[in-house]
């Protein structure tokens, strides 16, 4: 018994004598922090003072949780872009630094998600396991590790394979008036590369949240889901989530691309995000420019834009191709943003709405559209048939112009605007229906030689399918070989001639 008391003071001494010798060791570091006062709120950004330290586009932490991104360093206040709802802030509040720039999870755990321009789940399938990130802006590849545009990515349109053909790290812009057709193209594209290994990024900006749900159902129906990501800043959402929403999109495209993966980014659309990007913009006082856009209007789609390109070999040899869509009023394509987009891009696809309205559909503008660097990427099967295909359509419209005013047309006349109204109407194509590159061919040949001419118009649409059932499964092998490359040889094209005719004999009417 006394031998346990006399050990509980013995214990007790050395444990003091264990904490004493641990406080003189021990020194008390003063890690000094920035702390800022909330001045002001406004719709979607906030006017902070202090943070004298703080760097442009780091993130800030306010008192309610909701973040915001460092945008006019100015000497007395800072300009801030919210990320969250405003509601629960007040003026006084205090604000710090987070010392990190805005990052978004990256991987393949992206795919088949439904995401914000942060990365966060909006498809009630949890959350996304992922640990890898990102930051939202990053500079554009170097020049020196960049490949020319090589390999074609296959829309599964006629009207753009043929005569607007666009190439894997190329940047094609789809112009028109509102409701011609722009998303339908744009979603086709990513519907037909299924089985192509190419992973599909669709980025809504500002768009209703009704016209996002309709697209997505559309990818789900075409099973693109799968090799396909959504990343959504709907009409709803704070003008900051709007502007770094695409941004955060071409981020994730990056992952892939410089992992060896060829990727495809819808941009839908950049007119709105122009427009939230210039509503920051007034309200941090901005000096405006044209159109009360600020100055570097311009930058901040060239700079996003300018990330998409293919890289060469020993970068991995992957691409990131873009399809911004872009909005025009009234068919002006000279106004401010579109010649911007139109003097960044490698090109544009032009819907008209005079097509849209006749029902010409997809109502793509041969005239206006053109293809600065796809037409190099084109399987020699299309360049044997694009170009007799443009000289039977070109003047077919000027000639279908004096036919309205009742002029009268001699035979060559007479012929070409019924070769016209033939190829007018094998360009046409229903929405999510993608059709294969022999098929294509097979059409196009036809219209091109004439199989068509003496078929009624309103029966070109039966014959063309009997031609593209007939090719299919009459000609296995001849298929394979134009979809691997092959020119067109005369055999090729006897054998192709010979199958359509075959084809469209009920449909002939005899002069």
């Amino acid at each position: 018994m006394n031998r346990k008391e006399n050990s509980l003071p013995t214990f007790l001494e050395q444990t003091f004598t264990k904490f004493e010798q641990r406080l003189e060791t021990h020194h008390l570091q003063i890690q000094p922090q920035e702390i800022g006062i909330l001045k002001s709120i406004d719709k979607g950004i906030a006017k902070v003072t202090g943070l004298p330290s703080v760097k442009a586009e780091e993130m800030i932490r306010f008192a309610s949780g909701v973040f915001g991104i460092a945008f006019n360093l100015d000497i007395n206040e800072l300009g801030v872009i919210l990320l969250g709802n405003s509601e629960d802030l007040e003026a006084g509040q205090e604000v710090e630094r987070t010392g990190k720039i805005l990052q978004i999870p990256v991987g393949e755990a992206l795919l088949g998600r439904i995401i914000n321009g942060i990365g966060q789940p909006l498809d009630d399938q949890g959350t996304i396991a992922t640990r890898e990130y990102l930051p939202i802006e990053r500079k554009a590849p170097p020049f020196i590790n960049r490949a020319p545009v090589e390999v074609l990515l296959q829309t599964g349109l006629k009207v753009v394979d043929a005569l607007i053909p666009v190439g894997r790290g190329q940047r094609e812009l789809i112009v028109g008036d509102r409701s011609s057709g722009k998303t339908a193209i744009a979603v086709d594209t990513i519907l037909n590369q299924k089985g192509k290994d190419v992973i599909c990024i669709y980025c809504a900006i500002g768009q209703r949240t009704s016209a996002v749900a309709k697209v997505i159902e559309q990818l789900r129906l075409g099973n693109a889901l799968e090799y396909s990501i959504v990343v959504v800043a709907d009409g709803e959402d704070a003008p900051g989530f709007q502007y770094i929403t695409p941004y955060g999109a071409t981020s994730i495209g990056e992952y892939f691309m410089e992992r060896g993966r060829d990727v495809l980014i819808v941009y839908d659309d950049l007119t709105r995000h122009a427009w939230a990007y210039r509503e920051l913009s007034l309200l941090l006082r901005r000096p405006p420019g044209r159109e009360a856009y600020p100055g570097d209007i311009f930058y901040i789609h060239a700079r996003m834009l300018e990330r998409c390109t293919h890289l060469r070999k020993e970068f991995g040899g992957a691409s990131l191709t873009a399809l911004p869509i872009i909005e025009t009023q009234a068919q002006n394509i000279s106004a401010y943003i579109p010649t911007n987009l139109i003097s960044i891009t490698d090109g544009q696809i032009y819907l008209s709405p005079e097509l849209y309205r006749k029902g010409i559909l997809p109502a793509v503008s041969v005239g206006k559209s053109v293809s600065r660097v796809g037409g190099k990427t084109q399987l020699p099967a299309y360049a044997e048939v694009a170009g007799d295909l443009r000289l039977s359509y070109s003047p077919f419209q000027e000639v279908e112009v004096f036919a309205r005013f009742g002029t009268q047309l001699d035979e060559d006349g007479r012929q070409i605007l019924e070769r016209g109204r033939r190829v007018r109407e094998i360009l046409q194509q229903q929405q999510s229906q993608p059709l294969s590159v022999a098929e294509q061919i097979a059409v196009l040949l036809a219209v091109n030689e004439g199989v068509l001419d003496q078929v009624p118009l309103e029966r070109i649409k039966e014959a063309e399918i009997a031609i593209r059932q007939t090719v299919i499964e009459e000609l296995p092998t001849i298929c394979d070989r134009i979809e691997s490359g092959e020119p067109l040889s005369n055999q090729i094209k006897v054998e192709l001639l010979n199958k359509c005719q075959n084809a469209c004999k009920q449909w002939i009417i005899d002069d």
